[in-house]
């Protein structure tokens, strides 16, 4: 499967490669973008919901990844069995010591029957060339062609700014995560970067039709275009040319070191920004740290068929695996994202004031919140929350699927 994802990036991406860039676009090329513009602007997200099974449930693949993603899975189970959330979980166990990719190829298999997935983080361990990134190889495979972060502060979090609501759009197979290097001579490697117009005009539009449908009011696209001028410049210059459709939003650029600097100092002049994939990285990781940590913010991928759903920083988390400490906060939330996705409005609703409910107000925090409170802690009061609440849910969205 490695040799296929790169002869697919080769086919669709070496023609940008070019200083001509712009006369290469073909009229097949053009009409994709103009089906995109198109399919967005009708509504912003993304993919096509799959129909649920009878009774209104919904089968989800289930990665749980390695360090603490397992240990966080089974919360996630926990909270889903307690309040009656109509999901039904294939689980895959995706070990990185194994040779071979038909764990992987089975992973895939199985988010292109469900549609939907949830994810912890999957690690590669083996420095071989021909070991991909399991992570990469998925959001590649499946076209999942933006994440989605949402960093929103958490009132009475500790963090080194309150307020903070940034919206954070990511091209996600682009750049240099294009798992394209050789070895030219012993001792000189070579990494592409790839950008094509396809993919920097998919994200952007993408970026400003949240915006526009989010009531947002600008748009900021992070570059290195002074130093990158043929990758990161196309990048830009889509942006532009895009933004020309939203006239009524405003958009600035901004070299991602200036960014990180300016996230740390004065985040809240950040609305929506528009970045490639490595890019993407760094700025969740920096805006979350600003706010708490890691263990808050969940991410989302979307293509034109499928999702999946995984913490906002995509980190392992091995060192505090099997420790009872680390934060389920951020996987549930992205639990909650993949329920609101698949309609069950209700049981996202009541799972996310039961979890907003435990870490803000009753101050039922793990270690890298300021608390003292164990991972059980935190989700045995979640569930003691839900308790209380009453959810009715087949019928509704049920039979509006028939």
């Amino acid at each position: 499967m490695a040799l296929r994802l790169t002869q697919r990036l080769l086919q669709t991406q070496t023609p940008f490669l070019t200083r001509g860039y712009p006369m290469l676009v073909t009229k097949e090329k053009s009409e994709d973008v103009a089906h995109t513009k198109s399919s967005l602007q009708k509504k912003v997200t993304r993919t096509d919901i799959p129909s649920a099974q009878y009774g209104g449930r919904h089968a989800v693949t289930m990665l749980p990844g390695g360090g603490i993603g397992p240990e966080l899975m089974t919360y996630v189970r926990e909270i889903f069995s307690y309040c009656g959330a109509p999901i039904d979980f294939e689980v895959i166990d995706i070990d990185p010591s194994t040779e071979g990719n038909d764990d992987l190829d089975y992973a895939i298999m199985s988010i292109k029957r469900n549609g939907v997935a949830l994810k912890g983080n999957i690690e590669t361990k083996s420095q071989e060339l021909s070991d991909i990134s399991r992570n990469v190889a998925i959001r590649n495979e499946l076209d999942l062609y933006v994440n989605v972060v949402h960093c929103k502060s958490y009132p009475g979090i500790p963090a080194r700014h309150q307020d903070i609501d940034v919206v954070l759009i990511r091209q996600n197979t682009d750049g240099e995560y294009a798992m394209l290097e050789h070895e030219s001579v012993p001792g000189i490697v070579e990494s592409m970067k790839v950008v094509t117009v396809e993919n920097a005009e998919r994200v952007a539009r993408y970026a400003f039709e949240y915006a526009r449908q989010n009531n947002r009011k600008k748009v900021t696209t992070i570059h290195k275009a002074n130093i990158m001028k043929l990758s990161d410049g196309l990048f830009l210059e889509c942006a532009n040319r895009v933004h020309k459709d939203y006239p009524e939003l405003e958009h600035d650029n901004m070299i991602i070191d200036n960014t990180c600097m300016q996230a740390v100092s004065k985040p809240h002049q950040f609305d929506v920004m528009n970045m490639t994939n490595l890019y993407g990285t760094i700025v969740s990781n920096v805006l979350c740290g600003l706010m708490g940590g890691a263990g808050l913010i969940s991410g989302r991928n979307y293509g034109d068929h499928y999702a999946v759903f995984e913490p906002g920083t995509r980190n392992t988390g091995t060192a505090i695996a099997g420790k009872n400490i680390a934060n389920p906060v951020a996987m549930i939330n992205a639990s909650i994202d993949m329920l609101n996705h698949l309609g069950h409005k209700e049981h996202a609703n009541v799972i996310y004031e039961a979890t907003y409910q435990t870490i803000c107000n009753d101050a039922i925090r793990t270690p890298d919140l300021g608390g003292n409170h164990s991972s059980t802690d935190v989700v045995e009061n979640i569930l003691k929350i839900l308790s209380a609440k009453r959810v009715n849910w087949p019928h509704g969205n049920y039979f509006n699927q028939l």
